[in-house]
């Protein structure tokens, strides 16, 4: 085994843990003279979202751990510098452009699972618009899916309508062979991925070994202390068995066992980690003290089970939950001060002003006169980065505390 498991294991306090993953995440205080290309490389990735009850989750999540940041910086960076590329992790995501050679695996992988999940799922045809989509796309320029008819028009926008183009189009971009060079309204436009990518980066071609070794090491270096199964999941390259054997395989001491203890009484876990976890803890930065609204889709909460174990929020995406049946509501913000999650918040921009329906504290935290300033201050510039008004409370927007 590669972990080190003959002595007690480290040791590291839940406010230790807690500050480190922060740092790890970007919410931390930033390094000097980190520009916004080099915040999404220390995360990772940022995951896409279309919906924008206030502003789309990219931009909040990039909002919340930069105050001077507005969406056209990263647009900037993808349909111009080209320093960053956008496909999949576990989701739709903006990917640093570095990271494309470690994408051809995935390339491979999707090529033979896709084919055989699209066409159980009864998408006749879309294999034989290959040439012709890449042809159109060849001769004409970028292309949205919607430019593209198969027939009858469909019914309904899901996937489940997807017309045989449409999806060839899918298919070649989740396989490498389009890319997206910018979005319309939301909607991808595809190219050629020879006209988007750097020749630099499609002509390197690291093997699987090589990949998984940059997937398995990148995911636990921003985990900090991790299962393989977490490992794993970070960009949802490597397969559980194959985060199993790199742990295995790395040399005497190159990982160990460390003990995290969690947000309650007897939640502790035993993870694994780089050996200088401890020193790595103490010297990650202290949080900004102030109240921070963060996206349903930010890199904190990605892995709910582990945001809850850490933090002791437990928060879930009631979007596809009937509203009769929802806790809180259709899409509601968790608010994080410190080191703390102590809340979350429904809100959205309505007829230009940002409205404030609720505000939930988590139980045991008291808003008082400082800490409603301190929301009070974080809603007005969430007002200002997505052009609205306000903020305006509903009558009997502060909750009670719920569980």
């Amino acid at each position: 085994m590669g972990n080190d498991t003959g002595s007690a294991p480290l040791r590291l306090s839940n406010r230790a843990a807690r500050r480190l993953f922060l740092d790890r995440h970007g919410l931390g205080r930033p390094p000097p003279q980190e520009d916004l290309g080099g915040l999404i490389e220390r995360l990772g990735f940022v995951q896409v979202d279309s919906i924008a009850t206030v502003e789309r989750a990219h931009h909040m999540i990039l909002a919340s751990r930069r105050r001077s940041y507005r969406p056209g910086q990263l647009a900037d960076l993808l349909e111009k510098r080209r320093t960053l590329f956008e496909h999949w992790t576990h989701d739709a995501s903006v990917i640093p452009m570095s990271f494309y050679p470690f994408w051809q695996l995935r390339f491979r992988r999707d090529a033979e699972l896709l084919r055989a999940r699209w066409r159980s799922w009864r998408r006749a045809g879309f294999e034989e618009r290959f040439d012709d989509v890449l042809e159109r796309i060849r001769e004409h320029g970028p292309v949205m899916a919607r430019e593209l008819r198969d027939g009858a028009r469909p019914t309904a926008p899901g996937w489940w309508d997807w017309h045989p183009s449409k999806t060839a189009l899918e298919f070649l971009w989740r396989t490498g062979s389009l890319a997206i060079t910018r979005r319309e309204r939301f909607q991808k436009v595809f190219d050629l991925a020879e006209r988007v990518v750097p020749d630099a980066y499609r002509s390197m071609a690291p093997g699987d070994e090589e990949t998984l070794d940059w997937a398995c090491a990148g995911a636990l270096d921003r985990l900090a202390f991790a299962s393989p199964r977490e490992i794993a999941a970070f960009w949802d390259t490597a397969s559980p068995s194959e985060a199993d054997a790199w742990c295995a395989a790395q040399g005497p001491g190159a990982l160990v066992e460390v003990e995290v203890e969690g947000a309650g009484p007897g939640r502790t876990r035993r993870l694994l980690a780089r050996p200088d976890i401890c020193e790595l803890a103490e010297r990650a930065s202290d949080p900004p003290g102030g109240v921070r609204v963060l996206s349903p889709f930010d890199p904190l909460l990605r892995d709910r089970k582990r945001a809850e174990w850490l933090f002791g929020f437990r928060y879930r995406i009631e979007i596809f939950v009937p509203e009769k049946k929802r806790e809180y509501g259709y899409y509601v913000f968790p608010l994080l001060e410190g080191d703390r999650l102590i809340g979350r918040i429904d809100m959205r921009r309505r007829n230009g002003q940002l409205c404030v329906t609720a505000l939930w504290p988590e139980a045991g935290v008291r808003l008082g006169k400082g800490r409603l300033g301190r929301i009070g201050r974080e809603l007005d510039r969430i007002a200002r980065f997505c052009g609205c008004c306000g903020p305006i409370f509903e009558n009997g927007w502060i909750r009670e505390t719920r569980g």
